[in-house]
């Protein structure tokens, strides 16, 4: 295989793979646990996801998408200085990226995914588009943009990230009534 070959395979894969793990764990678990833009605009069931995911002209909606390709133009810029066959391999990733996102939401349209393209993608672990329909009736599961390997990871930083926030609200009630507690029996003795 030629050098320029694989450095096209190369960047192709790196921003395929590594751009998934970052739009995963730094744009969609945060949106999932402390934002809204993106449950407002990508777990909406009163929309159909085909109009939010192409063809909505919704600010919101459009910059939901936008953050979440950022981690991908992120990851593919460094590569554009190791020649042109790395920025094909960048380029290309980006517009396969593109063209997943579009297919992940056909299911709306009543898309069944055939059963040899379903045993590629499940040997390849990509996101099908009944995974996605998965994702958007419970926004807990299914986890990772193009690829189902994030999704294991991804729901236990969710669950982790969670408990901690209910320990420390517990907490913090506890110390209230503590504080609460101090206050009536200071006020009690004066």
């Amino acid at each position: 295989m030629g050098g320029g070959v694989f450095m096209y395979l190369v960047a192709l894969a790196v921003v395929l793979i590594v751009g998934d793990l970052a739009s995963t764990f730094l744009y969609h678990l945060p949106q999932h646990l402390w934002f809204k833009l993106h449950l407002r605009t990508h777990h909406d069931r009163s929309r159909s996801y085909w109009d939010h995911a192409v063809l909505s002209r919704d600010p919101e909606v459009l910059l939901d998408g936008l953050l979440g390709a950022v981690p991908y133009v992120a990851v593919a810029a460094p590569l554009f200085w190791f020649g042109p066959a790395a920025i094909a391999g960048a380029v290309t990733a980006l517009l396969l990226g593109q063209l997943h996102v579009w297919w992940r939401h056909t299911n709306d349209l009543g898309w069944k995914t055939p059963a040899p393209v379903v045993r590629i993608c499940r040997a390849l672990q990509i996101v099908l588009p009944e995974d996605h329909d998965g994702h958007h009736r419970n926004p807990d599961i299914e986890f990772g943009d193009i690829f189902r390997f994030y999704d294991a990871p991804a729901r236990a930083m969710l669950a982790s990230v969670r408990s901690m926030q209910r320990r420390r609200r517990n907490a913090m009630r506890r110390l209230q009534r503590i504080r609460a507690i101090r206050v009536m029996r200071t006020a009690q003795r004066a």
